[in-house]
């Protein structure tokens, strides 16, 4: 174990003390994946269940958006441990509102959605600061660990948290399950508070609008297309399974176990991938998914689908150990959050477009053209940073030539 690239993580004085309360968030967020839209069931009247479904899980997250463009110029020189307080602290209190008017009888769908709105405004400021803590206590050799457990404890829970949240939802009722995890994040926002030392003198605040430099800016597009590219999965896999395969939502269930398998397994493995760019992960995503686009069985594409997961586990590990050594610390939470606010508004995008596209084409050739799709987007990346960097190199060369870049 001390030989493991994790062992410096989960001894780091800071880390060690904040890990288990960002566990204890992680199951919790991970039961509100079921709680959130059971809730909005039962609230919503029978005609327009499918919408109000909908609203209240696009108002979990994508309000985070918002949050990270508008706020930048109140947040951006808050300490890491501060963001991602402020987030748990909104989180717990929006949600524990939410449970409280329930008991009171006056939660409508039009209030449920809007405390929900409320509760993901500094979700991306809260992400954010997650990583900037990372880049602000842990040395520069240890950040891609450190990230990698934070992705991994998010994995571990979705597939942990949903059978949960399901078996306290029969027992009790959803609200029970979002007090739960409002109390989960009131259990976080106190470990911030208790467990990060008090920050010095804040750094300089930097400029209102961070420039991105042609590299990130590359970065941030790539990931938006390859996580566009994803979300028409969320529609396509579902009709798959039921028309195509003529199988029961239990195999549904099946396929995204797997994929959380893979991806705790793609997690645990992520740091000993160092400084892995980002095409090799989408082609092989893309690869790996391609199976379920050709109409392979099961018995093909539930172990293609877990490759997948393993994977997809160390994308945004590898993106934020990447921003982390590369930008200064007091642009780190403005660019963090803007690289939040993309992820946040890609998929649901994907998946909005899903719909129409599986209507023209049906479910099966929509799981190949999202493949296909990015398969090309990860080769045109490996082609543009190949190209960039034999440009660099004969850049490099004349000038160290000149003796201007003393070795």
């Amino acid at each position: 174990m001390r030989f493991s690239p994790y062992w410096p993580v989960v001894t780091h004085p800071v880390l060690r003390r904040v890990l288990p309360g960002i566990a204890v968030s992680a199951l919790g967020d991970g039961m509100s994946l079921v709680a959130v839209s059971w809730l909005a069931l039962q609230l919503a009247p029978e005609s327009a269940r499918g919408a109000w479904v909908a609203a209240a899980v696009a108002a979990y997250s994508l309000p985070s958006a918002l949050g990270g463009a508008v706020l930048g110029r109140y947040l951006r020189h808050r300490p890491g441990a501060q963001l991602a307080g402020w987030n748990a602290i909104l989180r717990a209190s929006a949600l524990a509102a939410i449970v409280l008017v329930h008991a009171a009888g006056a939660l409508s769908p039009g209030v449920y959605v809007a405390l929900l709105a409320v509760s993901s405004l500094l979700a991306a400021w809260g992400s954010a600061g997650r990583y900037t803590l990372i880049a602000q206590s842990v040395p520069q050799e240890h950040h891609l660990a450190a990230n990698s457990v934070m992705g991994t404890l998010s994995e571990a829970a979705a597939l942990a948290g949903p059978p949960l949240a399901g078996l306290l939802i029969g027992w009790t009722n959803a609200a029970v399950v979002l007090a739960i995890d409002a109390a989960s994040f009131a259990v976080l926002a106190l470990t911030y508070r208790l467990a990060v030392p008090e920050p010095g003198d804040a750094p300089p605040a930097g400029p209102a609008r961070v420039r991105l430099g042609r590299d990130k800016s590359g970065l941030l597009l790539v990931t938006f297309a390859f996580f566009l590219l994803f979300g028409p999965f969320y529609v396509a896999l579902p009709l798959h399974v039921a028309d195509d395969l003529h199988a029961s939502a239990t195999l549904l269930g099946v396929f995204y176990t797997v994929f959380g398998a893979g991806a705790v397994v793609g997690g645990l493995a992520t740091p000993y991938v160092r400084r892995l760019p980002p095409w090799p992960v989408i082609v092989a995503f893309a690869l790996a998914v391609l199976p379920l686009g050709l109409g392979a069985p099961p018995a093909v594409s539930l172990p293609a689908f877990a490759l997948a997961g393993l994977c997809w586990a160390p994308y945004m590990p590898v993106m934020m150990a990447l921003f982390q050594r590369t930008t200064p610390p007091e642009r780190l939470p403005q660019l963090l959050a803007a690289f939040g606010s993309i992820t946040v508004i890609a998929v649901p995008l994907g998946t909005a477009a899903g719909g129409p596209l599986v209507t023209a084409v049906g479910a099966e050739r929509t799981l190949l053209l999202s493949a296909l799709a990015m398969l090309a987007l990860g080769l045109v990346t490996a082609a543009v940073s190949g190209g960039r960097l034999r440009l660099r190199e004969r850049r490099v060369r004349p000038a160290q030539s000149r003796e201007e870049f003393p070795v």
